[in-house]
Parts: C-alpha cells; structure tokens; sequence
C-alpha cells in the first residue's frame, strides 16, 4: 500500500495491522531516521533490545536468504513481537521480499531502510501495490516543514521563537529534519533558565546556531552565486566535516538559482528589482539583500538556466550507487563560483 503524505503522521501513530512488512525510503535521511524509530517502537520498547530487535543489512540478506525468513518467524524470548530492521534496502531484495510477503509473520514487523529510490524501483513497486506492505515515502522538508517543527518544538519545550529568528532559521535548515532537530535542541538548551514563555530572538537563534552549519551554508550559498570560490570551498569542506548531507546542499543551491532566476523573470516582465524581491516567498533575509541585489544583475537567465540544469543533473548522479557524491559537488561548487 501506497501511504500518501497526508497519511504519514496517522499511519505513524497507529500503523495498518495488515502491513507486516514496511519500506521507509527518500532522501531525508533525518526523517527517515525519526520515522523508522516510531514505527520500531511500536514493536518494541527498546529499539537496542538483542533478544526482541534483529538488525539485518541488504548486504546480510544477499548473502544468506534464509535469514530473512528465521529471524521474522522466530519467537521472542520475552514473548511478545519482535523487529526486523534491514538497513541498505535496495532492489537486489525485491524478490527476496516478495517471496516473504506471500507468507508472512503475523505477529513480528519486518521494516525496511531504503535509499532515495525512484519512481521506477522494483523494491518501492513492490511495497506501493502489495496489500500487506506500506511504502512510506521521506522527501527533503520544506521551510514551511521546518518552521512548523521549529515552532512545534519550542512550544512543547515553554518558549517561542520571533518571527525574523524562525525565518532566518527555516531557512538554514531546510532540506534535512535530522540536522533541524539537532539544532532546535541547541536553542531549547540555549533557553533553558530563561523564563517561561521566552522567545527567541535573531541574535538568540544566531549566537546558538549560527557557528556551525546554518552560517557556513548561506556562506556557501552566496559565496557559489558571488564568484568567491575559495570561500565557497571552505565552506563546504566545514560543512562535510559536520556531516551535513551532500543533498542539502545540492538543494540550497538549486533554491537559491531559482529564485535569482524567479526575480530575473518578474524584472523582464517589466518589475522593478525591489517590487520582484518583495513578492519572493520567504523574503530574502535582511543580511543577504545586498549580495542577493548583485547576483541578480551578475546572472543572465540563460546562464541561470543552464546552472539548475546541471545542479539538477549532479543531484541525479550523486545518487547513483558508488559516485563519490562530495568529490562532485565540490567540483561543481568549484566551477559555478569561477564563472
């Protein structure tokens, strides 16, 4: 069964009970992550338990098919259901799978960890169209996603956040929920003995968040549109190290062009450059209106044009199994900030 995004969150909270078999898989490797731990808890109360929780590879299972079928059928010691967690999901396991799903464990879940697998993946196919699988898909959040998170988290936690500071934020962390969360955890720290109610402010939000990734990322932004190539390295090289995935990244960048290239558009429609920067959703932010002003006038749309084509064609191969991904986009980082 297909779980359409609007079914994600009740699907969560209580899963199908004919679903013995569950495939989460997208590109957000954070919400993935946060998605695999809710449906394992469902299971079990300790995701680390030895005895209840069998942690299993693609890799495992191409080498030993059996083992698929003797750790989803055996017994809890404890009595109870147990988990079957297979990590590396691919399209080598698709028969395996749908050889499983035709006698299936009534009691124990098996679910599976996926890559970014596309529209044509046999694995995916095989869990959307089975009636006692689920595929539950993990795109890249939005800044509205992470802002509604942002807000969500603050307010269960006593405090709130300005508007310009979630903004600012949202903004930095779009893309990956697992980076966002670690760095809402950073600010609710960051607040802890200010008074109930208390909400962030830019310079909060700046001065907790702003030295590692968020920072480094605008860097990376407008140091790649400005033509300022070893900032633009340097910035990535820190992000890398941090462990930010390459996908972020590639998606910043792609954000960032098109809305140079929306604002292009809007001014050759016979807008002035403050009234197209006005109707921007968000707002570009107060910091970065200047360089935003000058990469405008440094972009032609034909250039523009060309630059999503490629950031759009290097996300496609840094997704194919065994491309060094952060050699790629450094080289095309690289490239678009010497132009």
């Amino acid at each position: 069964m297909k779980i359409q995004p609007r079914q994600i969150d009740g699907f969560l909270k209580k899963p199908d009970p004919a679903a013995r078999a569950i495939l989460v898989y997208g590109p957000d490797e954070g919400l993935a992550r946060e998605r695999l731990a809710i449906l394992g808890k469902s299971v079990v109360a300790d995701l680390n338990d030895p005895f209840n929780v069998a942690q299993l590879t693609g890799e495992i299972l191409e080498a030993d098919k059996a083992r698929l079928s003797d750790e989803a059928n055996a017994m809890s010691m404890m009595g109870g259901a147990r988990l079957i967690r297979i990590d590396g999901a691919a399209d080598a396991l698709t028969t395996l799978l749908k050889e499983y799903l035709k006698d299936p464990s009534p009691q124990n879940l098996v679910v599976l960890h996926g890559t970014d697998l596309g529209t044509r993946s046999s694995l995916r196919k095989l869990f959307e169209t089975a009636p006692n699988a689920a595929a539950i898909p993990c795109y890249a959040a939005s800044q509205g996603d992470i802002a509604g998170l942002l807000r969500q988290e603050l307010q269960a936690a006593g405090f709130g956040i300005e508007s310009d500071a979630a903004q600012w934020l949202s903004q930095q962390l779009t893309g990956d929920r697992g980076l966002a969360r670690n760095e809402i955890e950073k600010l609710t720290l960051y607040l802890a003995n200010e008074a109930p109610g208390t909400k962030a402010s830019l310079a909060d939000v700046q001065a907790c968040c702003g030295q590692g990734g968020s920072l480094s990322l605008d860097d990376l932004i407008y140091a790649t549109g400005g033509g300022n190539p070893d900032l633009a390295l340097r910035s990535f090289r820190q992000l890398m190290d941090e462990g930010m995935p390459p996908v972020v990244i590639h998606r910043s960048l792609q954000n960032h062009f098109r809305r140079l290239h929306l604002t292009r558009s809007m001014m050759e429609g016979g807008r002035s450059m403050g009234e197209a920067m006005e109707s921007l959703n968000p707002k570009v932010f107060f910091k970065w209106e200047t360089p935003f002003r000058e990469q405008v006038g440094k972009w032609s749309m034909a250039r523009l044009d060309m630059v999503l084509g490629r950031l759009a064609q290097l996300e496609a191969d840094c997704k194919k199994t065994g491309v060094p991904d952060e050699t790629l986009t450094a080289q095309a980082i690289l490239s678009l900030a010497a132009r």
